[in-house]
């Protein structure tokens, strides 16, 4: 089997939905949570760290893929920004590294 840029265009736009989506349901996660529990308790700082992280992170993802027109190196830039993302969430979180 054969896969074709025109398969892999397609994969690339479903993924950047996706993460725009994630990106959206990680915003409103603990908004909404905050309305029935005690315990999630984000600030309005949390808020911006989380949006600049995610969103700057997306935006960086976006800005290389309309360079860059192969979609592999496209595809395998975003799960490197994706993963210092996570790395960066997690250390902020719970301090992995200190």
């Amino acid at each position: 089997m054969n896969v074709t840029n025109e398969d892999l265009d397609r994969l690339w736009e479903t993924l950047r939905m996706i993460g725009w989506g994630a990106i959206a349901l990680v915003m409103l996660t603990p908004a909404l949570a905050m309305q029935f529990t005690e315990e999630v308790n984000w600030t309005g700082e949390d808020f911006v760290f989380a949006g600049v992280l995610l969103i700057g992170g997306a935006g960086l993802i976006e800005l290389v893929a309309w360079r860059v027109r192969n979609p592999v190196i496209r595809i395998g830039f975003a799960l490197c920004v994706v993963a210092v993302v996570a790395l960066i969430w997690v250390e902020a979180a719970v301090g992995i590294f200190h």
